[in-house]
């Protein structure tokens, strides 16, 4: 279980801390939330306690990993399926596991595939969830701003 101060990785959300932990009467039944707060987007996030560790909710990844993010961003771009459908299956894997490195592989292939010939709608969308997922969280473990965050990455790819 976790605490409230706590800073956490929701998969498919991106990194937040925990602010509160209350109980709400939700559809008639009587459940615990962590409140998260959010970095990115001034968001607040309800997620039900007894459901952290079938969506992967964890803490947030070590001082030392922020490097090897960033050599992931700068690594060639892995080879993708060139079925848009596939394509966008995978990516959508990649995030759901809340590994902070398939996320930062997501980012910099759909972004440098952006570069080479625009994204579908889609992707584009899958792209923006998948820059906040990792932002969020390279922000909470480096202690920088979204913005100074932001363009680091950007500049990596």
């Amino acid at each position: 279980m976790f605490s409230i101060g706590d800073k956490i990785v929701y998969p498919m959300h991106g990194a937040g801390v925990i602010t509160g932990i209350e109980e709400k009467n939700i559809l008639g039944a009587l459940r615990e939330y962590y409140i998260l707060s959010m970095p990115c987007g001034d968001m607040k996030i309800m997620v039900p306690v007894d459901n952290c560790s079938e969506v992967g909710i964890r803490h947030i990844s070590e001082a030392g990993v922020v490097k090897k993010v960033f050599d992931v961003l700068k690594d060639e771009s892995s080879e993708m399926p060139s079925n848009w459908n596939r394509r966008c299956r995978e990516n959508m894997e990649k995030l759901k596991s809340g590994d902070i490195f398939k996320v930062a592989e997501v980012v910099r292939n759909l972004m440098r595939q952006d570069r080479e010939k625009r994204l579908s709608t889609g992707e584009k969308k899958l792209l923006t969830n998948a820059k906040q997922i990792l932002i969020s969280e390279m922000i909470l473990v480096s202690g920088k701003d979204k913005e100074q965050m932001t363009e680091l990455v950007n500049e990596a790819v």
